[in-house]
């Protein structure tokens, strides 16, 4: 195993956890992005109030993705394991 290898696969595996991760990223920045708005318009500003709708919001979105991260994540392993196969 060359260097050239490792970091190969060392970037598919970041790249896989910036995909895999992204959708969740996302749905949070969103919600916390709406939370502080209507918190600010409102003026209530309770810290725990913007855990609750964010924890909801990311387990619905890991329900709807969790099809697509796990091809994401079986497609990675498969490379990973047919180079460790063949002696990279």
């Amino acid at each position: 195993m060359t260097e050239a290898d490792s970091l190969e696969i060392l970037q598919r595996a970041i790249l896989t956890v910036l995909i895999v991760s992204g959708p969740m990223v996302a749905a949070a920045m969103i919600v916390g992005v709406i939370v502080a708005l209507i918190q600010a318009l409102t003026q209530v500003q309770e810290m725990t109030l913007t855990f609750v709708p964010k924890i909801l919001v990311m387990l619905a979105v890991l329900s709807l993705a969790a099809p697509f991260i796990g091809a994401r994540m079986f497609s990675f392993m498969e490379h990973v394991y047919s180079r460790i196969e063949t002696g990279f």
